[in-house]
């Protein structure tokens, strides 16, 4: 099987390499792709170096598999071109989600929806994995009414470019930008850019996808906020439900659900935070308590590392299902 990594030297596309080697896929070739200031450079893979080459490169290859993380432009050009030769694309940028003849997938909840005619395939947002995750056992006992969230999301997931800013105000240097202000000691109540109804990309994501994968008449409203966390996004949910629920069942539902660590222990002070889930798959979730402001609510803490199971090790897992199929 060989399998193409779009936007190798990335971010997330160096998790990709990582989750691709940690899970055990039998690749015969990797073929690691970048833009053209970084082809002929290698990237490490089982203890090999192995040489980037150009995305024309790799669609000759013809690969069983291509992982996208190269942004919702090179998706738009690229993905259908190597579709078409039969290779299986997963995406990870926003091109492909709201696409009504493409699939949304989260392994967990929705991957025995895939069939070997699926070729373009769409990554969740990563916030919206990490709910959706938690939400999906929930939804199927209580049915999940109404969700109102707020998200507390890591620098990592604007880039490098965010990351260098931070470290440059915490250093005191003068450098590029990737916020219209400081993060460091601050929050930021914008992730992404403002649409005509008042709320962001990311907050608008969070609603729609959410809606796609589990159902259509859950109803969402997301605030989302960066904070001066290099890993790790957190998310504040408060679920009303359409029948009543117990919280010891809750946590017993949440405790089952594959993909999901539960970590609620809060007379111990034990509660997830970004520390707690950096480098790891798993969807953290905690400080579940009744909401005793309105009946049959619940409110949770949803922690995940962003460029795993929020973006690679998603991604990687939609490559391990089609690779079954």
């Amino acid at each position: 099987m060989k399998v193409a990594v779009v936007g190798a030297t990335g971010m997330v596309g160096q998790i990709m390499l990582r989750v691709l080697e940690e899970l055990g896929l039998k690749i015969s070739k990797l073929i690691p792709v970048a833009s053209s200031k970084s082809v002929g450079k290698k990237v490490h893979y089982k203890g090999k170096e192995i040489t980037i080459v150009s995305i024309e490169e790799a669609l000759v290859e013809h690969p069983n598999i291509a992982i996208f993380s190269a942004g919702g432009d090179i998706s738009i050009e690229w993905a259908p071109k190597f579709a078409s030769c039969g290779t299986t694309v997963i995406d990870n940028s926003s091109a492909w989600r709201m696409d009504p003849t493409k699939k949304l997938i989260v392994p967990e909840i929705n991957g025995a929806t895939l069939t070997s005619d699926d070729k373009i395939i769409a990554n969740p947002n990563c916030s919206t994995i990490q709910m959706v995750l938690v939400l999906k056992p929930l939804h199927d006992k209580y049915g999940v009414k109404r969700v109102v969230v707020s998200t507390y999301q890591s620098i990592s997931g604007s880039g490098v470019k965010a990351v260098k800013q931070m470290e440059n105000e915490r250093n005191n240097t003068k450098g590029e930008m990737a916020y219209l202000y400081a993060i460091d000691k601050n929050c930021i109540p914008q992730c992404d850019d403002f649409m005509d109804n008042g709320y962001t990309k990311e907050e608008m994501k969070l609603t729609n996808e959410t809606k796609k994968i589990l159902d259509s008449a859950i109803d969402v409203t997301a605030t989302a906020v960066r904070v001066p966390v290099v890993g790790g996004h957190s998310e504040a949910v408060n679920v009303e439900f359409e029948t009543e629920f117990e919280i010891a069942e809750v946590k017993k539902l949440l405790s089952e659900m594959p993909g999901i660590t539960l970590f609620d222990n809060p007379l111990n002070n034990e509660y997830p935070m970004p520390i707690t889930a950096e480098g790891k798959n798993d969807v953290f979730v905690g400080r579940i308590r009744r909401d005793e402001s309105q009946e049959k609510s619940l409110n949770l803490w949803i922690v995940a590392d962003n460029l795993r199971k929020g973006a690679a090790t998603n991604a990687v897992q939609i490559a391990a299902y089609v690779a079954q199929l």
